[in-house]
């Protein structure tokens, strides 16, 4: 909770002052039964009516004020609370978006969405109800026993019998609480990703016809987060109930003594109808903390959840070096090869990936990577742009050990499309441009090169064209197109293609790759590709399985050495390429 009062901070002199404004209309509220019982044991008796309507007067304006003040200060607490949790928000997105990849792995992609949303509504909601509730539910309730205490010590006595019994089982359930609203928001996380993989795999569960299959699954989600929830509910439910069993036996007993004390002349009626508006207020003000302390607890939960993310330092991050520049830098990368992997080996989980990869490609030539499915093609690229850490061996670029690199002018160096990239719904400029200073010089070339200069131009918005949320109306051809175009606008230094091309015809895939072989001779790039087509003209192919390099060299030596790479190029290309 420390670092939720880092947030409240800058808003300490508004919180300070609404605060101030509540405890005034608070106090306004106390006054209204002690004037009342004015009025009916000292005003009434004597007959004077002027007197009687100045009272009225006053109360009327101490109701006034008391709702007037309690607007004012809500209206702040709700801007409190808002402000405090969009910089949360702020912080949190943030925070996500430089995630290391394994982070975000363990942390899941559904529970960072719930923190990032429904955690911190719970923690604005307590945030608003501490600043509404507590101090109002406070001042009625010392505010009460002290004006009690004052009229009638004996009558006050009587009630705070009952407080002890009401203090302990509110501390009980509060305790008890707090764990059982994190294991709520955790099933909450497990249905929120079930939703997410239903929304995004539609379209298979209807072709495969698993609708009803993945209805039971929902519900299976369903109800152990409604069990969850339940669990929570009920435990927190028994609070009521029970501060209100003992404050009704104190009501009970204050009105039974209350009784006894008239009929012997200790008291007067006036005193016992304001001893019980008081004790109606006292009640209710206990009712408002059991709130709080329920919106603490759910609160409190979801701001640890928040915080575990916060408190989360990104393992892979460099800063930028600003030592002294090193005086060969130019001389070891005319002398060393562009990328080069030194026995680099990789484990998920201690599932081994990849082991003792090891090869280099000079600057400007093209590494071809090919093999079966989970043989750990896309992770070596991961591995390269930093994504992931190695576990063993090293990484190079230009001579240098890419954990020395900077990460922004690592990932900088980089253009790079993805077997599942994202089209975001907005325009097709605004989708290769991605937020960079491109110039539309540089955005037609980028559209020419990756074939997407014929189609772009048929829409009449042409590349003002607006795309809908992964890019829906566009094929699949389109799609990796556009992703190609956003990756070669930037002049990549290193151009990576993983899978890139599984989308295009061998006429438009060959016509990609003699385009960037033309214009980017500077370029190495990086073709992840089941095509042999795709990969054949490569100066370095690599040939993955399990994990490991069981064949390298170029096209026409992996033929004769490789026997798999043969099988593979004989299934797709014909025997006439083994001539």
């Amino acid at each position: 909770m420390k670092n939720l009062f880092k947030y409240l901070s800058p808003y300490k002199l508004r919180i300070a002052g609404a605060l101030t404004i509540k405890a005034i209309g608070t106090v306004m509220d106390l006054f209204i039964p002690w004037l009342l019982a004015v009025i009916i044991d000292d005003i009434i008796p004597t007959e004077n009516l002027n007197a009687v309507i100045i009272y009225g007067i006053l109360m009327v304006v101490c109701s006034f004020c008391a709702v007037l003040f309690n607007i004012m200060a809500n209206r702040s607490a709700s801007r409190v609370s808002s402000n405090c949790i969009r910089a949360i928000r702020h912080d949190l997105f943030e925070k996500i978006s430089y995630l290391d990849a394994s982070q975000i792995d363990e942390f899941s992609i559904s529970s960072l969405e719930s923190r990032i949303t429904t955690d911190t509504y719970n923690v604005q909601r307590m945030v608003n109800v501490m600043q509404r509730m507590a101090i109002r539910a406070a001042i009625l309730f010392i505010g009460g026993l002290v004006i009690t205490t004052i009229q009638d010590p004996f009558l006050t006595l009587t009630l705070l019998c009952t407080l002890p019994f009401i203090a302990f089982f509110t501390v009980i359930i509060t305790k008890k609480s707090i764990p059982l609203y994190t294991e709520q928001q955790k099933s909450a996380d497990n249905l929120i990703k079930v939703v997410r993989e239903n929304a995004s795999g539609v379209r298979i569960i209807k072709a495969l016809n698993r609708t009803e299959y993945e209805k039971d699954r929902f519900e299976k989600a369903n109800k152990e987060a409604i069990k969850k929830e339940k669990k929570a509910n009920l435990t927190v439910a028994a609070t009521n109930p029970i501060i209100s069993f003992f404050l009704n036996l104190g009501l009970s007993a204050v009105i039974v003594v209350g009784a006894l004390m008239i009929t012997n002349h200790k008291s007067s009626v006036g005193n016992i109808i304001s001893f019980i508006q008081y004790f109606t207020i006292i009640s209710n003000a206990m009712i408002a903390i059991t709130r709080v302390f329920v919106s603490y607890s759910n609160g409190a939960a979801a701001m640890n959840r928040i915080n575990e993310v916060l408190a989360s330092e990104p393992s892979l991050w460099v800063e930028a070096y600003r030592g002294v520049e090193d005086e060969n830098a130019e001389e070891n990368i005319e002398n060393s090869p562009h990328i080069e992997f030194s026995d680099v080996s990789f484990a998920y989980e201690k599932h081994n990936v990849l082991q003792n990869i090891s090869f280099s490609v000079s600057r400007g030539e093209t590494l071809g990577i090919i093999g079966g499915t989970g043989c750990g093609k896309s992770t070596l690229i991961s591995l390269l742009m930093r994504i992931y850490d190695t576990n063993e061996g090293e990484i190079k670029i230009d001579g240098k050990n890419i954990k020395e690199i900077p990460t922004e002018e690592l990932r900088s160096r980089f253009g790079s499309v993805f077997q599942n990239d994202f089209i975001f719904k907005d325009s097709i400029k605004e989708n290769v441009m991605f937020g960079r200073d491109i110039s539309q010089e540089k955005l037609e070339k980028a559209f020419r090169l990756a074939q997407a200069y014929d189609f772009v131009n048929e829409y009449p918005e042409k590349s003002d064209y607006m795309l809908d949320i992964k890019g829906a109306n566009l094929s699949g051809g389109q799609k990796q197109r556009l992703t190609i175009a956003r990756a070669i606008a930037g002049d990549p230094e290193i151009l990576i293609l993983d899978d890139a091309s599984s989308a295009l015809d061998y006429k438009t895939d060959a016509a990609l790759r003699r385009a960037i072989k033309e214009n980017y001779q500077s370029t190495t790039t990086v073709i992840v590709s089941q095509r042999v087509s795709s990969i054949m003209h490569a100066n370095l192919i690599l040939v993955l399985e399990e994990g490991k390099i069981i064949g390298s060299g170029t096209h026409e030596e992996l033929l004769l050495t490789c026997e798999y790479y043969r099988d593979t190029a004989k299934s797709q290309m014909g025997g006439v390429i083994l001539d």
